[in-house]
């Protein structure tokens, strides 16, 4: 089945339309009810808003909605639904979704602090901070026990973050790299994972135009924050979907996604100042995005066939 079969065009067509049409209506939502900044508070003792709720409920679930609503609707059937974890056959993909996306955010977050010292806050004055106003307040603040909880929290980012985050993760994983990743490989692997990227961007566009990532406060706000998101879902696409690819199933990009998710706001506690967001650094920045880059380049490049479509997986969902 080619990418020109008209049935093939309506299901794509269909799921874009569904997965954007829930998700960008629900940004509306958002924005006409304070945007992501001014939010109200649906459960103000948790410091939990509206905006949040909406987006962990609706918006991140709209690529798994439109991925069955587009099956049902055109009847297609669930055999290459990518479901099945497999992870006795295909660990290695596991493992490298579990811990690559710590090591590369760790990455990019070492190589920005040392081209900008001057952004490093060696005494850890966030995490005091944190404490001091916590239910650790009782807790002593001396270096060496910051250090500690530093180590616990990546501990728990790389390896519990994954687990706990995937639930969420999933509603995405399941839309971009289950359903339309496969729709377009008969452009190719690489013409798939690349415009698989630039459409999962543009999908958040409407959430950068307000704050989120990046703030406000850059230079070009918020449009050179828009083209940013695009480069950092390119390269961390590339991953996910070439992971996908190689288990035959969604679960490690559903991990992998997870696990930057849990680990990708370390860097704040090591920052002070206000460093460019379209810098780092967090993984979203073209500096703390490094260590995705070069993993992408060097998957896009040297490891992922140029034009062949991978098999198609036809077990069973």
């Amino acid at each position: 089945m080619n990418i020109t079969d008209k049935l093939e065009q309506r299901r794509l067509y269909l799921y874009l339309a569904i997965s954007f049409g829930i998700a960008w209506a629900t940004f509306l939502a958002i924005y006409l009810t304070g945007g992501l900044v001014d939010s109200p508070m649906v459960f103000p003792e948790a410091n939990v808003s509206l905006a949040l709720i909406l987006l962990a409920g609706p918006v991140m679930s709209a690529p798994a909605i439109a991925h069955l609503l587009t099956r049902i609707i055109t009847r297609e059937g669930w055999r290459d639904a990518r479901l099945r974890p497999r992870p006795a056959r295909n660990w290695r993909y596991w493992a490298i979704a579990w811990l690559a996306p710590g090591i590369l955010t760790l990455v990019g977050m070492a190589i920005f602090f040392w081209l900008f010292p001057r952004y490093y806050d060696p005494s850890l004055s966030t995490l005091r901070q944190m404490i001091e106003e916590s239910a650790l307040s009782a807790v002593d603040v001396e270096e060496a026990n910051l250090w500690y909880l530093i180590g616990a929290q990546i501990f728990q980012a790389i390896l519990i973050s994954p687990v706990l985050n995937s639930l969420a993760t999933f509603g995405e994983e399941f839309g971009w790299r289950a359903y339309l990743q496969p729709k377009l490989m008969p452009l190719g692997r690489r013409r798939a994972y690349l415009l698989t990227g630039v459409i999962w961007g543009i999908w958040h566009w409407p959430a950068i135009a307000m704050g989120h990532n990046y703030g406000f406060a850059y230079p070009g706000a918020p449009i050179t924050g828009i083209l940013m998101m695009i480069w950092f879902c390119i390269t961390l696409g590339i991953l996910l979907g070439w992971l996908t690819d190689q288990a035959q199933s969604v679960w490690p990009a559903v991990i992998a996604h997870g696990a930057i998710n849990g680990i990708a706001g370390l860097s704040t506690l090591f920052m002070q100042g206000n460093p460019n967001p379209l810098l780092g650094p967090m993984p979203v920045g073209i500096i703390g995005n490094l260590g995705f880059t070069i993993v992408a380049l060097v998957l896009f490049f040297f490891v992922i066939p140029r034009e062949t479509a991978p098999s198609q997986d036809t077990t069973s969902a």
